[in-house]
């Protein structure tokens, strides 16, 4: 049994998600994070960054509506979200994490400004406040995603961060 105290951390988690604040995330939701991300790095959303973006945005979608989206209205609400991600994350939390892969791989790519497949902590935290994510725990979470301390955050350390964002108290 899930305890009541995953679905408290898995609620607040609910308005990252919902972008614009209307009560329920959409596909809406994700086109705004990565209009917002392209904005904040100056990548035009026609270029090849931009697509993969997008088109991880749209996959990251699908995936939380696949999860979440019990009535089918491609509308998940704050309940939906609770109920569907605490049944994944039950399953197991990694697989929650993968439906966030090609969209995490395509914003590491547009904060990525040397093209060698990482971000710069600094580019990190700005990923995370565009992405909602206040200004202090945006700087400390880009900070401890550098797990081998190297200044840079790659795929392979974001990926499993995000199911640890749902499973471990801040």
């Amino acid at each position: 049994m899930v305890s009541s105290e995953y679905e408290r951390r898995i609620a607040a988690r609910f308005a990252t998600f919902d972008q614009d604040g209307n009560g329920w995330i959409d596909r809406e939701d994700f086109s705004v994070a990565a209009k917002a991300l392209l904005a904040e790095f100056g990548v035009t959303a026609r270029s090849d960054k931009g697509q993969a973006l997008y088109a991880g945005a749209e996959a990251f979608w699908q995936g939380m509506a696949g999860i979440a989206d019990r009535d089918g209205d491609q509308r998940i609400t704050r309940e939906e979200f609770v109920t569907g991600a605490v049944k994944r994350l039950r399953d197991n939390p990694e697989r929650f994490a993968e439906i966030a892969r090609p969209f995490l791989h395509a914003a590491l790519a547009v904060a990525d400004g040397d093209g060698d497949g990482a971000a710069t902590v600094e580019d990190t935290e700005r990923v995370l406040r565009v992405l909602g994510v206040p200004g202090d725990t945006a700087r400390a979470t880009a900070a401890a995603l550098d797990a081998d301390g190297d200044g840079r955050v790659g795929e392979a350390e974001i990926v499993p961060a995000l199911a640890r964002y749902f499973t471990v108290p801040e």
